[in-house]
């Protein structure tokens, strides 16, 4: 395929209902992961919510498609666990960055995931999924009424058929009660300046997870969404390009805040199933995202039971993909290990399993 087949900006913008609904469609692998991190830690809310806007529209132009932009998970994960710091996190978000514009540029994405092997790749996702699962079970046995109350609305829309959506309907559910308790909050314009991380968040704890981290994007941010942007749109758009964006992407906007972000095909999936067609859903939502960042008071009344189970959902969805594998016995190892020692060292281990183990069969 030529690279002919991908629309211009100017033939691929509309913002019709179905935009809307698309928009919304990527917002369920977002807001809930986006939320626990501003609820759980000393980040700004607002600060991510801006940057995922910004990105929203940047890459719906620059690409003239639905494209995702999401957060890293495997970081975030690590630090809504509480096993990296917001130095740490910015730091790997730098780090991953930096590889991610080198390798895309270089066009070696295909010679690095040739090392890394699906089955680790799934590994860490379970890994990420064990330890949201992990955190999210912790916040809920806080307050067993409101995870009762998340955990009745969440079956109530898989029971519906929208499986999917359950996270984003739970968050909503929070978001009522926290309403509930503090009124309708004040617009506030955040503050936003340019900040580099201590360099004392440099650890290996940072380094392992960016290692970690990058093993997912490569799989699912990279490849497997340049694969469902061809598939959906037939948009000639290289898993290279990808990560060259995301690249880009972080070490401009993590040092004003923002949460390292990456594309994926969970996201992508979620706008075309929602009816996005066009870079104008990523367009409207960008600008719901700007809008949501003025009122992001009310995080702080957020009931954290009601969160854990978000976070459940969340680690549910994340977990199914990952027992897609080629080697189910490597994937399940490298998760366990992930869960019980940590990510990074899960990483390793996996990688250099699997690389020995292709020299001998």
């Amino acid at each position: 395929m030529d690279g002919t087949t991908t629309p211009t900006v100017t033939e691929s913008l509309s913002f019709s209902a179905s935009e809307l609904t698309g928009a919304l469609g990527d917002s369920v692998t977002v807001l809930p992961i986006v939320v626990a991190v501003g609820a759980l830690t000393e980040l700004s809310l607002a600060k991510m919510l801006l940057g995922f806007g910004a990105f929203q529209i940047v890459w719906g132009l620059r690409y003239g498609l639905p494209i995702s932009v999401e957060p890293m998970k495997a970081l975030a994960a690590l630090t809504i666990a509480g096993a990296l710091g917001a130095d740490e996190l910015a730091i790997a978000g730098l780090l991953a960055g930096v590889v991610l514009l080198g390798v895309g540029a270089t066009g070696a994405l295909g010679r690095v995931a040739q090392y890394v092997g699906e089955p680790v790749t799934r590994g860490i996702q379970l890994a990420v999924a064990l330890l949201l699962l992990q955190t999210g079970v912790e916040l809920s046995l806080g307050d067993p009424a409101f995870a009762l109350a998340g955990v009745v609305a969440a079956a109530a829309v898989v029971a519906a058929g929208y499986r999917r959506a359950s996270a984003l309907v739970v968050l909503a559910v929070g978001l009522a009660i926290a309403l509930a308790t503090t009124g309708i909050p004040q617009p506030t314009l955040p503050s936003v300046g340019f900040a580099l991380p201590d360099p004392s968040g440099l650890t290996r704890s940072a380094a392992e997870a960016t290692a970690a981290q990058l093993a997912m994007t490569v799989g699912n941010a990279a490849v497997a969404t340049a694969l469902l942007l061809s598939e959906y749109y037939d948009a000639d758009v290289t898993p290279d390009e990808l990560a060259s964006s995301m690249g880009a992407m972080n070490l401009a906007a993590v040092p004003f805040g923002a949460l390292p972000m990456c594309h994926g095909s969970g996201g992508v999936a979620g706008k075309y199933t929602f009816g996005a067609r066009t870079a104008g859903s990523n367009v409207l939502l960008g600008g719901l995202y700007g809008v949501a960042a003025l009122g992001t008071a009310v995080v702080t009344a957020f009931p954290m039971a009601v969160l854990g189970v978000v976070l459940a959902l969340v680690a549910v969805e994340l977990g199914r993909s990952a027992f897609d594998t080629d080697h189910l016995p490597t994937t399940l190892a490298v998760g366990a290990l992930g869960l019980l020692a940590n990510v990074g060292v899960a990483f390793l281990a996996g990688v250099a399993w699997w690389i020995a183990r292709e020299r001998v069969l």
